[in-house]
């Protein structure tokens, strides 16, 4: 078995981002004008695998800017690094394209390249994430500070699309330090850091939307992840945690700011078949932890042994003027929760408005921190405990089942990752139907 390279994991407090590799490359300054000219007319090309190309590793090394690698159906035993910017990897069949690590090799894809995109087939058993985009690799520098994840000091461009992710060992997909990304119907379990991530970037730019995640550690986790991310329309379900926004403060770019999880359905993610959540919480529903300026609004949330909605401090940074509006809550031991204690000086701008639920902590919660209000005195409440569930090899998860793939002729090379996603209007999320 190969040893597992270095990565943000999610435990507390151990997140470490530590990759380094050099690109090099070296071109005349004569020749660098008739370059940029033949890519100007240069027509997108697809490269075939295994028709064209043996491997999937060798068709991206060949591949330029706006090509397509295509591969056929069939099981790949194969960990691919993308170097290579501005291209697209996409499977003819998502079910019928499998990358599989057998758990010994490391990742799926680890894509170290702007604009790149990964869609329609399967990663499976890999022994760290079945897709990664790293923007701490590569040629770029860190920023004045010595971060990776800022605007000039990140991967620009990611967009995964019609995945599976099953069974790897950390994450389904991870974007790290990398920004302007879209991630959308992908399918993620099995796995016992989270099914989805992003971590370290600020502003990250990004949109996670019509995303399934079950019997995952944690559904989908954002740490410190900030400015512009949008977590919509996806269902969370059968995970030992649905939601996670969180400060980490052993992570740069703390704390985490300005998120909105919206119109998503989260259903009983307290499921003792699901790995444990390395986040050390189990039972809740969508749980901001020390993140500030975040809005969670118009999701479904139910059947959770902890909580429904939660807003809670870690290490020294405190939830700070989050808005919970317009959720629905039902069958939560507690359905609205804003950890105050004894010791807590203020309920730092919290707020509560418009949520159909029955049990809050503190009790009445939203005449107490009504959102464009003033704030009443709130007095401490205890929130009840779960005893967690002994934890769960992810390798034993049961195989997904078929997932639906793409729409469109898989064969037309088609515009790589660019620019920003298009971010919904908050007054257009709509609360989701029961499951």
């Amino acid at each position: 078995m190969s040893t597992p390279r270095s990565r943000v994991v999610l435990a507390v407090p151990q997140w470490v981002t530590v990759r380094f590799a050099v690109l090099l490359g070296v071109a005349a300054a004569v020749s660098i004008v008739v370059v940029a000219c033949a890519e100007e007319s240069r027509e997108p090309e697809v490269l075939r695998v295994p028709q064209d190309h043996a491997t999937i590793q060798r068709a991206v090394d060949r591949a330029e800017p706006g090509d397509l690698v295509l591969i056929d159906a069939g099981t790949y035993g194969e960990s691919v690094v993308v170097s290579q910017p501005g291209i697209t990897i996409r499977g003819v069949d998502r079910n019928g394209v499998v990358l599989d690590g057998a758990h010994e090799l490391e990742d799926g894809f680890l894509v170290t390249a702007d604009g790149v995109t990964v869609e329609n087939l399967t990663v499976r058993n890999f022994v760290a994430d079945g897709v990664a985009f790293d923007g701490t690799q590569g040629d770029r520098a860190p920023d004045g500070d010595g971060a990776f994840g800022t605007e000039d000091a990140s991967l620009v461009g990611f967009r995964v699309a019609y995945v599976t992710a099953a069974n790897n060992g950390r994450y389904g997909v991870h974007a790290l330090s990398s920004r302007d990304g879209l991630v959308e119907h992908v399918y993620a379990s099995g796995h016992p850091g989270a099914g989805v991530a992003l971590s370290q970037c600020s502003p990250c730019n990004a949109l996670v939307t019509s995303t399934v995640a079950e019997r995952n550690g944690i559904g989908f986790a954002g740490l410190n992840a900030s400015g512009s991310l949008f977590v919509v329309d996806g269902v969370y379900r059968g995970n030992r945690l649905g939601v996670a926004i969180a400060t980490a403060g052993a992570l740069l770019l703390a704390p985490q700011a300005g998120s909105v999880v919206g119109g998503n359905l989260v259903v009983d993610n307290d499921d003792p078949d699901a790995p444990a959540s390395s986040l050390g919480v189990t039972g809740g529903g969508i749980v901001v932890v020390g993140g500030t300026e975040n809005l969670v609004v118009r999701n479904r949330v139910s059947a959770h042994d902890v909580l429904g909605i939660g807003l809670v401090a870690v290490e020294q940074y405190m939830p700070i003027a989050n808005r919970v509006e317009l959720n629905t809550l039902s069958e939560n031991a507690v359905d609205l929760y804003l950890e105050v204690t004894a010791t807590t000086v203020g309920t730092f701008d919290n707020c509560f408005a418009g949520n159909a639920f029955s049990v809050s902590i503190p009790e009445g919660v939203e005449g107490l921190l009504p959102c464009d209000e003033p704030a009443a005195p709130v007095v401490p409440g205890i929130i009840p405990s779960a005893e967690p569930a002994p934890d769960v090899d992810h390798r034993a998860i049961p195989a997904p089942p078929a997932q639906p793939s793409m729409p469109g002729d898989v064969r037309i090379p088609s515009p790589s990752a660019a620019g920003l996603p298009v971010f919904p209007e908050v007054d257009a999320l709509r609360t989701p139907p029961p499951a």
